[in-house]
């Protein structure tokens, strides 16, 4: 049995992360902490050992940054404790002098793109004239001036060209369906009818440099979605697909906008080359270390790559690579202490639901009873749910697999109906499922995992953040006989009070939450969502549950936890409550992350029979308010 791996090597600060390279190739730029806090840090090229904090956040840290493409500035986003309610901050690398570009209150700052043809603007949404609305502004990153490009109709999605211009925006339908719009002089006319069932994978991405050609992910008329070249000429034809997944990540050259590699991932990560010249490239970089390889920047000239090698099983490898030569030059790891430590494998297994659906999913087991995905004998088991609903589990690295693993249990996350990625047929199957045919999905892993002789079926504890919060509590309310705890991470407890408390500058999108969760503006769908909601069962907990919030969280806000923590105990129903009161929708402060698992940890060996760490004083360290 291997030792208890540190709770602040997996949820404590990286070493480095989000590393780029600036346009001009004269910077390397990545996030690291700084007294604690994570921050942006710069260094020449030419002197790695001469790296520098310009940023000096002492908050959450900074979450977020890209290069300006005058390569004069960086551009951060930073919040207040959360609240999502995001500021666009410009610095210099050179002084670290900064401007407030978006200096705005209770304004939440969309970024919509940057271009090498304007390199010193950027245009940013801001709903500061209307809450619902972001009007997209032309920023200028030296001074902060701004200037309205245009008021906004009441369109979300705003995509540019390469003179900055608003080209493309979506209005939502009230059915869940969308109608693309193109901006034509001063009028938005509608260009392109997208049906409900293809509205959250069919839409414009990006465009080409001289402005020949958009690109669009599109399924309409097909299940999953393809990457699409449009010419100038209307032309269409399909540039990449994959038939059991999306394309979800491309990359494109940086002096054209061409893209020229794209990446799905049904169980594994798949690169497929549009653009032979990048072929040889990719074959020097994956034979040159394990893990699959990513293209995080390139230098406008193409001469300078930043480049990593991902793996489940240890840190992220980051390295600068010169296309011209073929020269990889390692940088440094994403945690250095986890290099060489045992780590668990998080394999990809496919289990077959109730109804013949193949829901993807990933298994971790502890290293020392691993053999070739199956334990030697059945273990306590943590269903770990995804959030979104619409996103999904992928493959690679997570530090709750791996700390979980390391504690004593196996791990099993599973993409169930309603994931995005898989096709639209999959991801439509999830309409009007909350806590239905969603929920059934889970329950067929957890009883494939017992079948398999990989979980103990009296050991299984369900835990998520966000929707895989909700999953949580519906797996305690409406199944309260399956889980032996739960472990609820911001999940709404009423889907009445989640859909009335959205942000307002969600409004234009609820017509999504209308179809796929149920409709609050009828009496049948009021009745539909409050039969799918936890705190109408609350009566039928009966077994452990953890509840954690952020309080200021925009999205799932501390109401959702609030109201079933007091109907609990009005109840007599034993609850623990962790509440964070600088943390928004997860939580982004290391020592709030490190003191929550450490509560998990307690909580799951007492209910389950794990290993834990001791607590070690890392609840007085954080904000966490316990009850």
């Amino acid at each position: 049995m291997d030792d208890l791996l540190p709770r602040e090597l997996l949820f404590g600060n990286p070493d480095r992360a989000s590393v780029r390279v600036s346009p001009d190739g004269a910077w390397l730029s990545y996030l690291a902490p700084e007294e604690g806090v994570l921050n942006v840090w710069v260094t020449p090229v030419s002197d790695l050992s001469a790296a520098r904090a310009i940023t000096h956040d002492r908050g959450r840290g900074i979450l977020a940054y890209l290069w300006a493409e005058s390569s004069q500035r960086l551009l951060t986003l930073q919040d207040q404790d959360g609240d999502e309610n995001w500021r666009l901050i410009a610095v210099d690398p050179a002084d670290g002098a900064t401007v407030d570009l978006t200096p705005l209150r209770g304004v939440a700052a969309q970024l919509i793109g940057v271009s090498p043809r304007h390199p010193h603007h950027v245009v940013v949404g801001l709903n500061d004239r209307d809450a619902r609305l972001h009007d997209p502004y032309l920023i200028d990153v030296r001074t902060g001036e701004r200037t309205c490009l245009l008021e906004n109709p009441g369109l979300v999605d705003f995509r540019i060209d390469a003179e900055l211009r608003p080209r493309f925006a979506t209005l939502p339908g009230p059915d869940g369906s969308s109608q693309i719009h193109r901006l034509e002089g001063e009028r938005w006319v509608p260009f392109l009818e997208v049906e409900p069932a293809d509205a959250l994978t069919t839409m414009p991405v990006q465009a080409t440099l001289d402005g020949a050609a958009w690109y669009w992910l599109d399924c309409r008329g097909r299940d999953t979605a393809a990457l699409i070249r449009e010419g100038s000429d209307g032309e269409r034809r399909i540039v990449a697909e994959d038939p059991r997944a999306d394309i979800t990540d491309w990359v494109a050259h940086p002096q054209t906008g061409e893209i020229q590699v794209v990446w799905s991932t049904f169980d594994v990560r798949t690169a497929l080359v549009i653009d032979p010249a990048i072929q040889p490239h990719l074959d020097v970089l994956q034979r040159a270390r394990s893990g699959s390889v990513d293209i995080l920047s390139r230098s406008r000239d193409d001469a300078l790559w930043v480049v990593a090698w991902l793996r489940e099983d240890g840190p992220i490898q980051y390295a600068t690579y010169t296309p011209d030569s073929g020269r990889i030059q390692d940088l440094f790891l994403s945690r250095t202490a986890l290099q060489g430590l045992p780590l668990a494998r998080r394999r990809p297994v496919v289990i077959e639901a109730r109804d013949g659906r193949s829901l993807v999913s990933y298994l971790s087991l502890p290293r020392w009873c691993d053999s070739g995905g199956r334990p030697g004998a059945a273990l306590p088991m943590v269903l770990l749910v995804h959030g979104g609903p619409w996103a999904r589990d992928a493959p690679g690295y997570d530090p709750y697999h791996q700390l979980l693993t390391n504690r004593g249990y196996a791990v099993l996350s599973v993409n169930f109906r309603g994931s995005l990625g898989f096709g639209k047929e999959f991801l439509n199957a999830g309409n009007l499922q909350w806590a239905a045919q969603m929920h059934d999905d889970l329950l067929d892993a957890v009883q494939w995992a017992v079948g398999e002789g990989i979980a103990l079926r009296d050991r299984v504890a369900i835990m998520g953040g966000s929707y895989g919060g909700y999953a949580t509590l519906v797996g305690l309310t409406f199944t309260p006989e399956v889980f032996a705890c739960g472990v609820d991470i911001v999940g709404p407890s009423n889907l009445l009070t989640l859909l009335e408390s959205i942000p307002p500058y969600w409004a234009p999108l609820k017509a999504q939450f209308t179809t796929r969760v149920g409709d609050d503006g009828t009496e049948e769908g009021r009745a539909l969502l409050w039969e799918r909601s936890p705190l109408s069962r609350v009566e039928a907990i009966e077994r452990p549950l953890l509840i954690a919030q952020g309080a200021n969280d925009p999205r799932v806000k501390q109401a959702e936890s609030d109201q079933i923590v007091e109907a609990m105990r009005q109840r007599g129903i034993p609850v623990t409550y962790a509440l964070f009161p600088d943390e928004g929708h997860g939580f982004a402060r290391p020592e709030n992350n490190i003191a929550f698992m450490a509560v998990v940890e307690s909580f799951l060996a007492e209910h389950l029979g794990g290993r834990a760490q001791p607590e070690g004083g890392v609840l007085a360290a954080s904000s966490i308010q316990l009850s």
